[in-house]
């Protein structure tokens, strides 16, 4: 049995999910979480998902953004134990975070297929989207974890593949809706 790899993240009604939490990334509209009004229970699927995240996966550039508060933060304490694959064929060992559980650099697509190969449960990427597709064109990613946000950004970065495959179906597992007007949607890939 092969261990499930999870893309989740936030994203626009237009797909894009470029700078959600601020413009460090040079999106101009960055930051546009912030701008829908808070309400908790349209985060709960971040909760649903601890409870089944064994791993985290990230590529290089999220891997940096994220280790530069995760590791520290309040909000991200579960995660800091749980094993963290890097996919980069850049990075080097001696780029990983101390005190933030076991690293490991991944340098290939190949490397994340044999992972998922590996006993374990499933593995959750956040961020990444350049990762998430072309894990999605390997056809590796097993689920998108959703939660689409109600702004238009017109353009900037896509976690799905430029193209539809014909082999690869998208069937809703779960959805919600929310006061705010975030949805939550949770897609399996149907093989």
């Amino acid at each position: 049995m092969t261990r499930e790899l999870v893309w989740t993240g936030f994203i626009s009604l237009d797909g894009i999910v470029d700078s959600p939490g601020g413009t460090t990334e040079g999106h101009p509209n960055g930051g546009w979480v912030f701008r829908t009004p808070f309400d908790p229970d349209s985060y709960s699927l971040k909760g649903e998902e601890l409870q089944e995240t064994t791993a985290l996966m990230f590529g290089r550039r999220s891997y940096e953004a994220f280790a530069s508060v995760w590791p520290q933060s309040d909000d991200h304490a579960d995660y800091r134990d749980l094993p963290k694959y890097v996919v980069s064929t850049t990075l080097g060992a001696d780029a990983l975070v101390g005190g933030w559980g076991e690293q490991q650099i991944l340098r290939s697509v190949k490397d994340v297929a044999a992972l998922k190969e590996t006993d374990g449960g499933a593995i959750f990427i956040h961020g990444s989207a350049e990762l998430a597709r072309g894990l999605a064109d390997a056809d590796l990613i097993d689920r998108y974890n959703l939660l689409v946000f109600p702004v238009l950004l017109g353009d900037g970065k896509s976690v799905f593949p430029g193209r539809a495959r014909d082999e690869q179906r998208l069937a809703l597992r779960e959805s919600a809706a929310y006061p705010n007007g975030v949805l939550k949607a949770v897609y399996d890939i149907v093989r």
